[in-house]
């Protein structure tokens, strides 16, 4: 189901101005077919966001000493810098050797490794908040526990406690736990919400892979997405970060329908109506806040020019789409749809009382101490971040107006604006939240995503004119003043580490515990809470613990 790469530059060949320019991927190809290396890639991403994990688990620290945690923080760092530069240090002898003939494969090794390494670090952090405790974040508490609850109700063949809830998760929960943990569902928890985090990192490199070069997947891609990274409950926002990529891939695809051959053509889009389905099942919120962007885009780009055996081709292809969709989560779409639309939200949050505007920060369902929230901007109350997104929605639509890619998540953003100015005007007349803060997450990710879009529009137009003005490969620094694309590569991965590494230990630093009102007190109550045997967990604090763990914290709310 993979998807011709936009990310890719016209240059001339070695001959010079006088040979033909030919587009080549903006990382070309090494030895072996195109499916053997995204396997190896698929690989590679897997095992390296379980290496931190794995080697987590020999830490030996008191989880909630504040000086463990930075030294734990420091030693996954440590550890996640000296494997990426071995990964790019082999990117740099690959240039060397054979005359770079495995450059390009050791440069889609080292994107996958990162990607994994990324992930794998916020999975560690998550088994370092955990250490010494059998109990998920929250214990069975929140969240934690009536997922915990439900899971184990449909394992045993009962209803779970809400039709609503997207089944996925726990079935999965509820049988990894019959199969890993005896049945224990809260135990496996804790398991799937490492394995989980772990896994953000290779799915989401992975599937922007259907539409860009294995650098800038990690670039465009990758890097944005780690703003959402949760381990707390990782498959809602794994769903959004893939979801996007998903369903611009879906419009890539109608849009060149008609030049498809049948069998391929109804084979592809099955198996993204499959794959949605799969995603739907996990979580259906981002469904709804991108269906009207994504409807109008599909419209946008339904192949209507290419007369009735291209329409013909284009209606097929939606029609195996959502064909398979049905046969995956038909059913669960009933149940939306019917007892979907009698399910309110009476829970108001934090994030109810603010501008409905602002979005570019969630402060979470405990947001601790805050002074005046939204953050005062320089420019009418809006920050310097804010501006540059939408400077950048301008010029991505400007740059990429007739690239499906750019339409489809520009559609994806205004989409979820208006769908959460809808629901937050009806929350005085319904009183009812509706889940509509949850659009922040939406809309900063595809915010994220125009922006780095804009700098990928920027390098394309740039390499075209350096084929214009007859800078092939080997002509070095001639042309635009640019050096060769190896080296470009070679800096963007070191960035991307870097980069990646410090947003990785952040995001991992929010779960360590703490008695406070923000998601440090997951794990913290985790720690408090009397194990099945009756002992308390190694750490806990003063050596007492109780069946509901501490939840004196509930009086820092006001």
């Amino acid at each position: 189901m993979t998807v011709s790469t936009e990310g890719t530059a016209t240059v001339l060949p070695p001959g010079g101005p006088a040979a033909s320019a030919r587009p080549i991927p903006a990382v070309r190809r090494g030895p072996g077919s195109r499916g053997t290396v995204l396997l190896l890639e698929a690989v590679v991403a897997f095992a390296a966001a379980l290496l931190l994990p794995l080697l987590a688990r020999g830490f030996k620290l008191d989880p909630l000493d504040r000086i463990a945690q930075v030294s734990g923080l420091a030693a996954l760092q440590l550890r996640f810098a000296l494997v990426g530069l071995l990964f790019i240090a082999a990117v740099a002898l690959a240039l060397r050797l054979r005359k770079g003939r495995h450059f390009d494969l050791a440069a889609r090794i080292a994107s996958a490794a990162i990607a994994g390494l990324a992930s794998g670090f916020v999975a560690a952090g998550a088994v370092v908040a955990l250490h010494g405790t059998p109990w998920p974040m929250f214990g069975l508490n929140g969240d934690s526990g009536r997922i915990v609850e439900w899971a184990h109700a449909v394992a045993n063949g009962r209803p779970s406690g809400s039709p609503v809830y997207p089944p996925a998760p726990l079935y999965t929960l509820g049988y990894y736990a019959e199969w890993f943990r005896g049945g224990n569902t809260a135990y496996a928890f804790k398991d799937l919400q490492i394995l989980g985090a772990a896994a953000f990192g290779p799915l989401v490199y992975l599937s922007w892979r259907m539409l860009l070069s294995p650098v800038r997947a990690l670039a465009f891609g990758v890097a944005p997405a780690f703003a959402l990274i949760d381990a707390y409950k990782p498959y809602s926002q794994t769903v959004l970060v893939l979801l996007v990529p998903v369903l611009v891939a879906l419009v890539v695809s109608l849009s060149r329908s008609a030049a498809q051959g049948w069998r391929p053509l109804l084979a592809k889009g099955a198996g993204f109506g499959a794959l949605l389905g799969v995603l739907f099942l996990t979580y259906s919120g981002w469904f709804l806040w991108s269906a009207a962007g994504v409807f109008f885009a599909a419209l946008l780009y339904f192949p209507w020019r290419a007369g009735r055996l291209g329409r013909l081709k284009g209606a097929a292809f939606l029609g195996a789409s959502l064909a398979a969709f049905l046969v995956v989560a038909g059913r669960y779409l009933m149940v939306m749809l019917t007892e979907g639309q009698t399910t309110k939200d009476y829970n108001f949050r934090f994030d109810n009382f603010t501008d409905p505007a602002y979005y570019l920060m969630w402060r979470t369902d405990m947001p601790g101490k805050v002074g005046e929230w939204p953050p005062p901007g320089e420019y009418g109350g809006v920050g310097l971040f804010a501006l540059v997104t939408f400077v950048c929605l301008g010029a991505a639509i400007w740059l990429g107006i007739r690239k499906p890619m750019v339409v489809t998540i520009a559609a994806m953003f205004i989409s979820a604006w208006v769908m959460r100015m809808y629901i937050a005007s009806h929350m005085y007349e319904t009183q009812t939240v509706q889940l509509y803060t949850r659009t922040n997450n939406q809309l900063l990710y595809c915010g994220l995503l125009l922006c780095a879009l804009v700098a990928h529009l920027v390098s394309q137009r740039m390499a075209a004119r350096k084929a214009e003005a007859g800078a092939g490969p080997a002509a070095g620094t001639a042309g635009t003043g640019f050096p060769a694309r190896e080296g470009a590569v070679i800096g963007a991965l070191c960035a991307l580490l870097l980069l990646l590494g410090t947003v990785s230990s952040s995001m991992a630093d929010r779960y360590m515990p703490a008695k406070e009102n923000t998601y440090r007190i997951l794990p913290w109550v985790s720690h408090t809470i009397t194990e099945q045997d009756g002992s308390c967990p190694k750490y806990a604090p003063g050596g007492t613990c109780s069946k509901d763990g501490d939840q004196s914290w509930l009086s820092f709310i006001r």
